[in-house]
C-alpha cells in the first residue's frame, strides 16, 4: 500500500486477519483480491472530526475528486484540518476549494459543534452499530452513508455494508456481474456469506477498483 509515512506506522485492525480468512473460504472473488493486495489493509487517522469532514466531502462525488478538494483544504487550513483552523476561513474561503455551499454549512457548523463540546465523539465508541449511525444521522450534513464511513473508517466497525455506495455497487458489478446492473437487494443476498466481516469484504472490493485505497 502507498501511504504517508503515519500511515505505515498503522497496524491492521485485529479482526483483519480473521476476517480474510473468512472471506478467502467462502468468496472466490474476494480470494483474490486479498491474495493481490494481501499487504493492504484499512487504515484509520483516530480523527473523529478529520473523518467526518472528509466524508462529508465526498458525498456524491468521485473518490478522484473528494481527493481533489481535500488536498486543496489541507493547503487552507495551514493548523490541519481541524475545528479551529476550519473557522478561521470564510465562506467563501471553503466554496473556492470546489465544496458546494450545503457543504460549506455542514462542515462549518460540524466545527462548532466540535469546538464548543456538543459532539462528544468518545461516546460512539461505546454504542453498537444501529445506535451510533442513529447518533451520527442525528447531526446535520450527516446522513446513513457519511455514517457508515465513520464507523468502518473511525471506529473500525468489522461489520458495514455500505449498500448506498455507488463504489461498491461498481465494484460489485464488475467483479461478480460482469458490469451489469446490479440491485442492492442483490448486493445485500451476495454479502450475507461475508457476515461477520462485511467490513472488510467492502474494502477490498473497494481496492479493486481504484488506484489507491479509499480513506476517510
Amino acid at each position: 500500500m502507498t501511504r504517508s509515512n503515519e500511515a505505515e506506522q498503522a497496524v491492521a485492525p485485529h479482526y483483519w486477519r480473521q476476517a480474510c480468512d473468512h472471506l478467502i473460504k467462502k468468496d472466490f472473488v474476494l480470494k483474490k483480491l486479498i491474495l493481490k493486495y494481501n499487504s493492504e489493509f484499512l487504515v484509520t487517522r483516530k480523527d473523529p472530526f478529520n473523518t467526518l469532514v472528509r466524508s462529508i466531502v465526498g458525498q456524491q462525488i468521485s473518490v478522484a475528486a473528494a481527493q481533489s478538494i481535500w488536498n486543496k483544504m489541507e493547503i487552507i487550513c495551514s493548523l490541519g484540518v481541524e475545528p479551529k483552523s476550519v473557522l478561521s476561513l470564510s465562506f467563501e474561503d471553503l466554496r473556492g476549494v470546489g465544496l458546494s455551499g450545503r457543504k460549506v454549512e455542514y462542515i462549518r457548523d460540524l466545527a462548532k459543534d466540535f469546538q464548543t463540546g456538543r459532539i462528544n465523539a468518545d461516546h460512539w465508541y461505546d454504542l453498537n452499530d444501529e445506535s451510533a449511525i442513529k447518533e451520527l444521522c442525528s447531526i446535520r450534513g450527516i446522513g446513513q452513508w457519511t455514517a457508515e464511513m465513520y464507523l468502518i473508517f473511525n471506529l473500525l466497525r468489522p461489520d458495514i455494508l455500505p449498500l448506498g455506495d455507488i463504489g461498491l455497487i461498481n465494484a460489485i458489478s464488475l467483479n461478480y456481474f460482469d458490469g451489469a446492473n446490479v440491485s442492492r437487494q442483490q448486493v445485500y443476498e451476495l454479502s450475507e456469506k461475508w457476515a461477520p466481516w462485511r467490513t472488510v469484504a467492502t474494502w477490498y472490493l473497494w481496492r479493486s477498483i481504484d488506484p489507491i485505497p479509499v480513506a476517510y
